[in-house]
């Protein structure tokens, strides 16, 4: 199987709650952990690269928590997954074309290229503005879990 490592299924689940937010909303790992259904220790571990990246920001205290740094229109599910997975790359020759003598000549390395390609365009589409549209229903069910109270960055 193909596929995206779990800690790149936390970190995009974490974006897409804060991109359901009101634009400014901080909330504590732990909101978003419970609603999200998520190990708290593990999403702490993923806040530090999103945060270097600039896609959340992260307010310390009893009264901090993340937050959006960009809006949700302009982060792609690609930018949170070079983020967690360091790019995209179908087969180690995409990327690192001296490791086969064959690869300027090679059919299946094409093919394997241009694959990587369609799938990178295809999730830089991805915006997670469209993600929190299509998921109010998705966010009421866990909303219904869990009443917690928010702060805005500017009140934090």
């Amino acid at each position: 199987m193909i596929g995206i490592a779990r800690h790149t299924d936390y970190a995009v689940r974490l974006v897409l709650h804060l991109a359901c937010l009101e634009p400014g909303t901080c909330v504590p790992i732990s909101e978003i952990a419970q609603v999200r259904q998520l190990p708290v220790p593990f999403l702490r571990r993923l806040v530090a690269p999103l945060v270097n990246a600039g896609i959340v920001g992260s307010v310390r205290g009893s009264q901090g928590g993340l937050y959006l740094t960009k809006r949700p229109e302009d982060i792609s599910l690609l930018d949170v997954v070079k983020v967690m997975e360091g790019g995209v790359a179908l087969n180690h020759c995409v990327d690192h074309l001296e490791g086969c003598p064959f690869a300027h000549h090679c059919p299946v390395q094409e093919a394997w290229h241009n694959v990587t390609r369609d799938l990178e365009e295809s999730m830089s589409a991805v915006r997670f503005d469209q993600l929190a549209r299509r998921s109010h229903d998705h966010e009421q069910a866990h909303r219904r879990q869990t009443r917690v109270e928010r702060l805005t960055v500017s009140e934090a």
